[in-house]
């Protein structure tokens, strides 16, 4: 005990006390902070996995999407592209002359 002072001494005891056990829970206290913040920041950790899972699964739906519009318009870019190439070249020109041949072969006939 300390040098004798006017305070009683059970006060003095109970001041040490309370200061060792403050010392004593200090470890505990610091594990357990320690602890609360690691959960934290996993939890945190967590919360972002399934954010991009999220935005993965719309990038591949709209992937998925793009893809079907694409196949099913294969046909239509084909019709176009053929009446494309057909319409600059000269068969429309000889289909007439044809037309205009068969017609006046026909016409005499009847």
């Amino acid at each position: 005990m300390a040098l004798p002072t006017p305070v009683n001494g059970q006060i003095t005891d109970a001041v040490t006390q309370a200061n060792v056990k403050v010392l004593g829970d200090a470890p505990a206290m610091a594990m357990g902070a320690l602890y609360q913040s690691l959960s934290h920041s996993t939890g945190i950790l967590f919360e972002n996995a399934v954010s991009s899972q999220q935005q993965l699964a719309i990038a591949a739906q709209a992937a998925t999407n793009q893809g079907v519009i694409q196949i099913y318009s294969v046909d239509t870019m084909a019709g176009a592209v053929a009446t494309s190439k057909i319409s600059q070249s000269d068969v429309p020109d000889n289909m007439l002359a044809l037309m205009s041949a068969l017609r006046a072969s026909t016409s005499g006939v009847s």
